[in-house]
């Protein structure tokens, strides 16, 4: 079992499987919601992932079909939501327990913030893939 949580402890998680590969994104977007130069994110299967606190937890469109999950008490960046998938995007600096996962890809680097250099050897990827 897997748990997260948000900053103030009250949104809280926890993921029965597997996260996914770990990718770091780097719209415009991500770097917004989350004030910083990337977003690091695994997917997580809808039927592996179960709220355990979330009277706080609310969500913003920020695109078209794209739900993000935030703590309206901390601001917590907690998940995002595609419509029509099986599976969430999980915000990673929500993680209490370590996902087993590795890091694999950096994605939406034609958004990159200027002030930010990439110094590992992961594939980068000018937009999604």
């Amino acid at each position: 079992m897997i748990k997260g949580s948000c900053l103030c402890g009250n949104v809280t998680y926890q993921i029965s499987g597997q996260c996914g590969d770990i990718v770091h994104c780097h719209c415009k977007t991500c770097r917004k919601a989350h004030g910083s130069a990337f977003s690091s994110v695994a997917g997580v299967k809808d039927k592996d992932f179960s709220l355990t606190g979330g009277e706080f937890l609310r969500w913003f469109e920020s695109s078209p079909g794209k739900r993000r999950y935030f703590c309206s008490n901390c601001g917590t960046q907690m998940y995002a939501k595609r419509d029509n998938t099986d599976q969430l995007i999980l915000r990673l600096g929500s993680l209490d327990d370590d996902p087993d996962s590795q890091e694999v890809k950096h994605i939406w680097v034609s958004d990159k913030a200027s002030w930010y250099s990439i110094n590992n050897n992961l594939p980068e990827y000018q937009e999604f893939e």
